[in-house]
């Protein structure tokens, strides 16, 4: 057969041996475990060679068209979808999106090489891996749950910027809750931590960082909480009551789970809200569920035992009176006590003499409504002063609040007749102001 043939390098190697077999100079079973192929497919190479020469040894299939080939018209119907209604999602959740609502037939990997041959995703440079010792995942549900905040701009130009709680099981990768705040506070962990623990009950242990919220990171001991000595945080104090324990994590790594989370909800969250037009915290939070549901339902493991490590709360954990701060105060000889930059004036029938440096708990609650309790006995009172406030800003929140203050920041020009324009520059020195021009009326 004249003429140029087209083959791949194993094509051509197996031509010396399928001659050889022809000539009779190797038997089939020696040739078949050369090639590393059966001694049936030798014989039907052998055949294909002494009718058709070199080109019996192609495979019969080169130059066709594939079976499985994407009809180009449905790509081209997907991608104006994806830059219509999805132009910044990443390709896992544009395939799902276009699988879930627009039929879409084709796998992801298709999907994400029409969308970078069109420039609609660029696939990241993998960055040089970092080895850490990997922590298996506790067997049970509900043994250990880590919880973080993640500050973001989770509606984008739509709303306020926010912090979203999370809390996440670690044997499971099952959402338990999630709740939007204004920043990570001590009240925003109370209700959101009221909210998880009627809904699931009590877990062995959180799984924290060493935000200020959970662990004192100061050497300095405070006298205004009611277990100072034991160097709690209202938060840990809390906690301490329902019998749960708070482990704190030395590194991201170490609490790695919570921290891959708040990037994939960063991503799915946020634009879930954009496509139902959700704006608001309040919106958000009853929209929360759903996504839970959903989100466990796609990423949630079995864990290795099927225990449920969840306690009930019992008839003596009274949410309403752990899950509040409590701050000790000593009154003055005027019955006042001072609170978050506030004179609280006691109102009581009892001779004032009688409560003067008495000792009392000042409770507020996660909603901010204040409480004065003295030997188990609510006090009343009137807010006589309200003193100013300076805002107290966290470390996640620092770089957002200073974005913030140089944005509203104006300029301000000095007026056409301030004195400093009378002054005139002669190379790097400054002379003397100009004589004003003489007025006469």
């Amino acid at each position: 057969m004249k003429g140029i043939v087209t083959m791949s390098i194993k094509e051509a190697n197996r031509i010396g041996i399928i001659t050889k077999l022809s000539h009779k100079e190797i038997k089939q079973a020696k040739a078949a475990s050369s090639l590393g192929i059966s001694v049936r497919q030798v014989r039907r190479l052998l055949k294909r060679f002494r009718k058709d020469g070199a080109s019996g040894i192609v495979h019969g299939l080169r130059g066709t068209r594939s079976n499985n080939l994407s009809d180009p018209k449905v790509l081209e119907t997907a991608l104006a979808t994806i830059r219509g209604r999805y132009p910044d999602f990443s390709v896992t959740l544009a395939h799902e999106k276009l699988v879930t609502h627009h039929n879409f037939l084709y796998s992801r990997e298709t999907l994400r090489a029409a969308m970078i041959d069109t420039g609609l995703w660029k696939p990241k440079r993998q960055p040089i891996p970092i080895i850490h010792l990997v922590r298996e995942r506790r067997p049970s549900f509900g043994e250990l749950v880590q919880i973080d905040g993640s500050p973001h701009a989770w509606f984008e130009d739509r709303g306020p910027y926010c912090s979203l709680l999370v809390y996440i099981d670690d044997a499971t990768s099952r959402l338990l809750w999630l709740e939007f705040a204004q920043s990570e506070t001590t009240n925003a962990y109370f209700l959101a931590t009221k909210h998880y623990l009627e809904k699931y009950g009590k877990p062995l242990a959180f799984y924290s960082d060493k935000h200020g919220v959970f662990r004192i990171n100061t050497s300095r001991k405070s006298t205004s909480s009611v277990d100072d000595s034991n160097g709690l945080t209202q938060f840990g104090r809390a906690m301490s009551e329902l019998s749960i324990e708070i482990i704190f994590a030395n590194s991201p790594q170490a609490k790695g789970r919570v921290e891959r989370v708040n990037q994939t909800l960063q991503d799915r969250l946020v634009k879930e809200m954009r496509l139902r037009g959700i704006s608001t915290m309040e919106e958000a939070n009853r929209y929360l569920p759903e996504f839970m549901e959903e989100f466990n339902q796609r990423f949630g493991v079995v864990p290795r035992s099927p225990v449920n490590s969840h306690r009930p709360l019992l008839s003596t954990d009274r949410l309403d009176d752990i899950l509040v701060q409590k701050h000790v105060r000593v009154l003055s000889k005027h019955l006042t006590v001072s609170y978050q930059n506030q004179v609280y004036q006691i109102k009581t029938d009892r001779p004032s003499y009688a409560m003067r440096q008495a000792k009392v708990v000042v409770r507020e609650d996660p909603e901010g409504k204040v409480a004065i309790v003295y030997q188990n006995t609510s006090l009343g009172y009137q807010i006589i002063t309200r003193l100013p406030r300076t805002a107290v800003v966290d470390s996640k929140h620092i770089n957002q609040t200073i974005d913030d203050v140089l944005r509203k920041k104006i300029p301000v020009k000095p007026a056409p007749n301030h004195p400093w324009r009378q002054y005139t520059n002669v190379g790097n020195h400054q002379t003397q102001p100009l004589p004003l021009p003489l007025v006469t009326t």
